[in-house]
């Protein structure tokens, strides 16, 4: 008897709902979205970061953007000062986000407007 599975197999579910997977699963996590917003604006060094995603920790923004450089969306340049400094950017792959991003922004104020305003 062949195992049942809870996943649909047609084809938009291949080829729609699995990249969409993709890309929630990518931007997961309390913190890479704001990482990504931060560095829209500029190339930053570790500490700016640190600065402008308030309440993350050294360690868990190291490993954030350590996941993102994995997955392409970031880059890190690492100049030869004392102590040594890191800069991140967006890479061009990881600026192709910036409007998905923008997207969901727009999305998400509509949907606090339409939520706030039912409970009036």
């Amino acid at each position: 008897m062949k195992k049942r599975t809870n996943k649909p197999e047609t084809p938009l579910y291949r080829s729609h709902l699995i990249p969409v997977h993709d890309t929630v699963e990518l931007l997961s996590g309390k913190w890479k979205i704001e990482i990504i917003c931060s560095l829209t604006f500029s190339k930053r060094f570790f500490m700016e970061l640190k600065r402008d995603v308030i309440g993350i920790s050294p360690r868990m923004l190291s490993k954030e953007l350590q996941e993102l450089e994995v997955n392409g969306i970031v880059t890190r340049q690492q100049h030869a000062t004392k102590p040594i400094t890191v800069c991140y950017e967006l890479s061009e792959y990881g600026k192709t986000l910036v409007p998905v991003i923008h997207i969901m922004g727009a999305w998400g104020k509509e949907h606090r407007k339409k939520i706030i305003g039912s409970l009036n």
